[in-house]
């Protein structure tokens, strides 16, 4: 017999009556754009010598990480991809994505070389 594919979330049973589950993805808060402190970086290493300006320092959900990836994407007409509190955009955009940023209401600026 094949196994099913299960999320597990490591809770078998409480005894505990006044226990309330916590779900962890609905646990992480999205700070704000006006909170948030993001830099552009530059990246050209481990990319096969192919540019990418990456963006750290967001503080969020994935969801809301993956959402402001794609409009970013979208606008910019190029590839990438979000994860681990990061977005990683084909090619040199930094002057795009930081007025576009600017303009969601973000703090950006642009670090590194």
């Amino acid at each position: 017999m094949k196994k099913q594919n299960r999320k597990s979330d490591g809770i078998v049973y409480s005894t505990n009556p006044n226990y309330v589950f916590e779900d962890e993805e609905n646990a992480i808060t999205t700070l704000p754009p006006e909170q948030q402190q993001l830099k552009i970086w530059l990246e050209k290493g481990g990319r096969g010598g192919k540019v990418a300006s990456v963006i750290k320092g967001f503080i969020g959900s994935d969801k809301d990480l993956k959402e402001l990836a794609a409009k970013l994407k979208n606008k910019l007409g190029t590839g990438g991809s979000a994860k681990e509190n990061e977005i990683i955009i084909q090619g040199d955009h930094r002057d795009k994505i930081l007025e576009m940023l600017t303009s969601f209401s973000y703090k950006a600026k642009k670090a590194g070389g």
